[in-house]
This record gives structure tokens, C-alpha cells and sequence, in this order.
């Protein structure tokens, strides 16, 4: 261990010290969510620390949702598991102080979204191919209004993350759903069609059909080309009508 990383833990509070060895505990004996953990007194002697200080520990890993408690009959503690709601909220309120863009977002939906459409091409099964086309089915005519039109554009977001959902990359997942819900809860439009724009309804549904064709026939290149285009034309359609991100905090 460094100096500077001596400095770091000494400076740190006991509680603070105690919820990261327990958190090492937790990897070292592979418990998993749900899995119970030893009570307060088994705690208090494994750590040698006095109860106050282990029950600080456990309200900090409770706050990070690493741990829950139950009361009554079969209660305690039990390690918890961070939902994925949770964790996209969190980061994007870490990227409250960080100015996102939506050119930032873009940039990597075009980089990221086909690589996921090529890896899924011919993996996916029916009932898949069918939860895609379901959303589809929300914005399956023209918006009578503008209102209707936002409507369907929070729709389409939901085809992109559930696309995503079925990718075996967790990390590709988690990111390309939190760029959706950025998308979802934090943009607004500086200049708003006051007539729904249907050639641009048209053309955003006729990739997505096209590119539910090439995952269905497994064509990877094909899948991986309609996907870049369908993020490049979205791209356009965000800087045309002056898209920006909000600054506030998302709610989990």
C-alpha cells in the first residue's frame, strides 16, 4: 500500500472502514443477493469494532442498497443488489455536474448501438422479435399532434433499450439504456414541430422494420449498417430541433 493510500484509509471514519470490509467479506465468501448475513453480534466480534460503529456500517450499505433488513420472524440483514433503476440514476445524476450534451449522447449511440444489432443478428427468438414489434405497435400510425409525437419518440427510445436488454454484454446493456432514459426524462426541444413531422415518423419506423428483418434472418452486417443509419438520421433529427439536456436530478 502507498503513502498516499495509507493517508486515504487512515483518514476515513470507522464506519466507513468497517461497511468496505464487510463488502469484502461479502466477495470473499460469494454470498449473493439475498443471501444472509451474520448478525450484529457475530459482526461486533469478526471486526473487533463496538456496535455503534457496526450498525453505522450496515445504514451506509444500506444506503448504497448493498444491504436490506427485514423485521420479524425471519428477519435481518441480507446483502441486497443495486437495481439497474437505481444505478442509472445515480450516474446520471453524477453527469448533472458534467454538462452532457446530445452530441455527447449521440457520439455514442452511433458507436455502440449497431455493434450491439450485429452481435444479436439471428440470436434472438420469437418471443424477442415479438417484444420488439409489441412497442412498435405504439407508434404504429402517424401522431395526430405534437404531443403524440413526443409520445412516440419515448416509445421508440423503449425499442432501443429493450434491443439492448437482450445483448449478453452487460455493460453495452446498461449504458445503451442509460443514454435511452437520458434521454426519456432529461431532453427537451428548443424548437418543437408545431405539425407532426410524418416523413420523419416514416423513416425512423421503416429502419427499425428493416432492422427487425436482419435480426430475424441473421444478417449481421445488414443489421449493423440499418442500426448506424437509424442513429445517424436520429442525430440530425436532435440537432434540428435544438435538443438540449436538462439540468436537474432524475428520481430512481
Amino acid at each position: 500500500m502507498s503513502d498516499v493510500e495509507r493517508g486515504r484509509t487512515t483518514r476515513r471514519s470507522r464506519p466507513v472502514r468497517v461497511a468496505e470490509a464487510i463488502k469484502d467479506w461479502v466477495v470473499e465468501k460469494g454470498l449473493m443477493p439475498g443471501d444472509r448475513l451474520p448478525g450484529e453480534a457475530e459482526m461486533i466480534a469478526h471486526f473487533g469494532m463496538s456496535k455503534g460503529t457496526i450498525r453505522e456500517a450496515m445504514r451506509l450499505l444500506q444506503a448504497q442498497g448493498l444491504v436490506v433488513t427485514k423485521t420479524g420472524p425471519g428477519g435481518g440483514s441480507f446483502v441486497g443488489e443495486v437495481s439497474t433503476d437505481r444505478a442509472r440514476a445515480l450516474l446520471a445524476n453524477y453527469f448533472y455536474f458534467r454538462n452532457v450534451s446530445i452530441d455527447d449522447i449521440y457520439q455514442l449511440r452511433v458507436a455502440l448501438e449497431p455493434e450491439v444489432a450485429a452481435a444479436l443478428a439471428g440470436k434472438l427468438d420469437a418471443e424477442q422479435l415479438a417484444r420488439l414489434e409489441a412497442i412498435m405497435a405504439d407508434y404504429a400510425h402517424p401522431a395526430a399532434d405534437a404531443e403524440e409525437e413526443r409520445a412516440q419518440h419515448i416509445a421508440s427510445l423503449r425499442f432501443h433499450a429493450c434491443l439492448a436488454e437482450f445483448s449478453d454484454n452487460a455493460l453495452l446493456s446498461f449504458f445503451i439504456g442509460f443514454m435511452a432514459r437520458i434521454l426519456t426524462d432529461l431532453t427537451v426541444y428548443k424548437k418543437l414541430y408545431s405539425q407532426p413531422n410524418e416523413e420523419l415518423w416514416k423513416r425512423g419506423r421503416a429502419y427499425q422494420l428493416k432492422l427487425i428483418a436482419a435480426l430475424r434472418a441473421g444478417d449481421a452486417e445488414a443489421a449493423r449498417g440499418i442500426m448506424r443509419d437509424h442513429m445517424l438520421m436520429a442525430r440530425r433529427m436532435m440537432e434540428d430541433q435544438e435538443a438540449v439536456v436538462m439540468k436537474r436530478f432524475i428520481a430512481e
